[in-house]
């Protein structure tokens, strides 16, 4: 069965190449088909020659594919469903907003981490996405020109694939690839401590850390992770590096009403993030299936993002979209997952 081209590196192509015989400028051609020209087929490779062509096409396909499913919100945000190279189901929203058009990207088919909040956990783990599976999310959807920002904030933990999202983002942002800014991409992470050092180390893209909760002990209720990575030796480390107005950080906290919304967690936010430069998201829990924890009232969140602005830090309340379509990460996949399951 051929494999797909999109989604290779330039070091990859240049290994295809090699392997083939075929010229050595042949490397920057394919990639220019690939990221610049967006084609469909090797046949539309025309600056190859016919021989060169028919022998790739013995090897490899371009490997993008068409959604399967789109739903559409009342308030534009739109949900994609795609199947993956081996046959899974992996979803992206698509997140308009009047000056920005963010495009919520899948780095596995359901996740391990454990956390107890999460529809995409309780999905079971399935497998890592390819490079191929992450780029084919942003490449195969209509909106792809409108697009101004990517997020890392699908299905799975991303630095629990790091190799192919790091391969994916080079794509995105070399400038045989895509080409775009690394301030325009943003991953999100629960915190793999050598990951993120890693990712601090060899990326200029934003990183968003999911905390949830400011005490060590009730967070690893919700989150295993902490067992192994707490959450202070994270802010530790991110603290080492020397952050300026290209790269931010900044942390999620999903709003959970009784759990981690009082006003004593309000500060013991503060004290945990003293003398780090960042940002927090305070995110509507999305009521899921199956789940207990309800999310807080709008006022309760107004009043905890109030005490984090007072001290200092910059903290909005991130608008839910897409609740008539089953936006909140995991629903949609889960169901036709399941479906596919019992076929």
């Amino acid at each position: 069965m051929p494999s797909p081209l999109y989604g290779k590196t330039l070091s990859e192509l240049s290994q295809i190449v090699k392997a083939l015989s075929l010229p050595t400028f042949s490397t920057q051609q394919i990639a220019g088909w690939l990221y610049e020209k967006n084609v469909s087929s090797i046949d539309e490779m025309t600056n190859l020659s016919i021989k060169n062509r028919i022998l790739l096409a013995e090897n490899y396909n371009v490997g993008v594919t068409e959604p399967l499913e789109q739903k559409t919100s009342q308030d534009g945000t739109k949900k994609y469903l795609f199947h993956t190279l081996d046959g899974k189901c992996v979803e992206t929203a698509f997140i308009p907003e009047r000056e920005r058009a963010t495009l919520c990207v899948s780095s596995q088919v359901g996740c391990r981490m454990g956390c107890t909040f999460c529809l995409t956990f309780r999905q079971g783990f399935q497998g890592n996405l390819t490079a191929t599976d992450i780029l084919n999310q942003f490449r195969s959807i209509p909106e792809r020109e409108r697009l101004t920002n990517i997020v890392f904030m699908g299905m799975g933990e991303p630095f629990d694939n790091q190799e192919e999202v790091m391969k994916s983002i080079e794509i995105l942002t070399s400038d045989y690839g895509y080409a775009w800014a690394p301030k325009r991409i943003t991953v999100s992470t629960i915190g793999i401590l050598p990951a993120v050092r890693q990712f601090m180390n060899n990326s200029r893209c934003h990183i968003a850390v999911s905390l949830h909760h400011p005490d060590s002990a009730e967070r690893r209720k919700l989150m295993p992770v902490e067992n192994k990575y707490p959450i202070r030796k994270v802010i530790e480390l991110l603290k080492t590096y020397d952050l300026n107005r290209q790269r931010r950080i900044s942390f999620e906290y999903i709003m959970l009403a009784g759990i981690n919304d009082s006003l004593q967690q309000a500060c013991d936010t503060v004290r945990l993030l003293s003398g780090l430069r960042c940002r927090v998201n305070l995110i509507r829990h999305h009521v899921i299936p199956g789940c207990s924890f309800t999310p807080s009232s709008d006022q309760i969140i107004r009043h905890f993002a109030d005490t984090l602005n007072q001290k200092g830090i910059i903290t909005t309340i991130r608008q839910s979209r897409g609740m008539d379509i089953e936006a909140a990460c995991g629903m949609l996949s889960t169901k036709n997952n399941l479906k596919n399951s019992l076929l």
